[in-house]
C-alpha cells in the first residue's frame, strides 16, 4: 500500500476516533454531574436534539414546531395516548410501519445517561427493528426515565417482567449504533413527571 493510501486512511478514520475519545472525555467530566443534565449533554454530543418540556402543553407545541420544521407528512405512531397529541395537531399517521412514513413518534423504555443512548423494546416499536424506522425519530419521555448507565435499565426491565426486542439508538452522530441511518434525526421529548 502506498503512503498516500495510509494517510488517506489514517485521516478518514481519524474523527471516528476523536468523536469516541471526545466522548468518553465528556462523559468523565460530567460523571458527578445530575443525571438529567449528563444526559442531556451526552445525547445532544452524539447528535441528537434536545427538547425539555415543562408540560404537555409545551411538548404540544414543540412536536408541533419539529413537525412543521421538518416536513413531515406522515408519521408512524401505534401509541394512544402520542395519537391523541398527532390528532391534535392534525397529522396523519399510520399505527403500522409503513414505506411511505417519514417520522416516527414513538415513547422509550430508558434514557441512559452514561452515553445518551435511549432504550427501546417491543413496548415502543412493536415487532420492528430500530434499523427500519424512518430518517425522523420523535421520542417523547419523561425525567423519571433516565437512569444511570444500561446495568440500572435492565435491572428495572428485570423486574418489570416481560419485555422483549430490547435495543438501543443514539444520535446520528454517535458510533455506538451501527444500524442507525447516518442522516436520522433524533428528538426527544422529555416531560417533567
Amino acid at each position: 500500500m502506498s503512503l498516500f493510501k495510509k494517510l488517506v486512511g489514517k485521516i478518514l478514520n481519524q474523527p471516528e476516533e476523536d468523536e469516541e475519545q471526545d466522548l468518553v472525555k465528556l462523559g468523565d467530566q460530567l460523571k458527578n454531574a445530575d443525571l438529567d443534565y449528563k444526559f442531556a449533554q451526552l445525547f445532544t454530543h452524539s447528535g441528537g436534539f434536545f427538547n425539555y418540556c415543562a408540560d404537555e402543553a409545551e411538548a404540544l407545541q414543540t412536536l408541533n414546531h419539529i413537525l412543521k420544521i421538518e416536513n413531515v407528512k406522515s408519521v408512524f405512531c401505534w401509541d394512544n395516548d402520542l395519537k391523541n397529541f398527532l390528532n391534535v395537531v392534525n397529522v396523519p399517521y399510520t399505527s403500522e410501519l409503513e414505506l411511505f412514513n417519514d417520522c416516527a413518534f414513538i415513547t422509550c423504555e430508558y434514557l441512559i445517561a452514561y452515553d445518551g443512548r435511549i432504550m427501546l423494546s417491543h413496548n415502543n416499536i412493536l415487532h420492528y427493528h430500530s434499523s427500519r424506522l424512518p430518517e425522523k425519530v420523535i421520542i417523547m419521555a419523561n425525567v423519571s426515565q433516565i437512569v444511570n448507565n444500561l446495568n440500572d435499565a435492565m435491572s428495572k426491565i428485570k423486574r418489570n417482567g416481560n419485555i422483549r426486542n430490547l435495543t438501543s439508538i443514539s444520535g446520528s452522530n454517535s458510533k455506538l449504533d451501527t444500524p442507525n441511518k447516518d442522516n436520522t434525526k433524533l428528538f426527544l421529548l422529555l416531560l417533567e413527571d
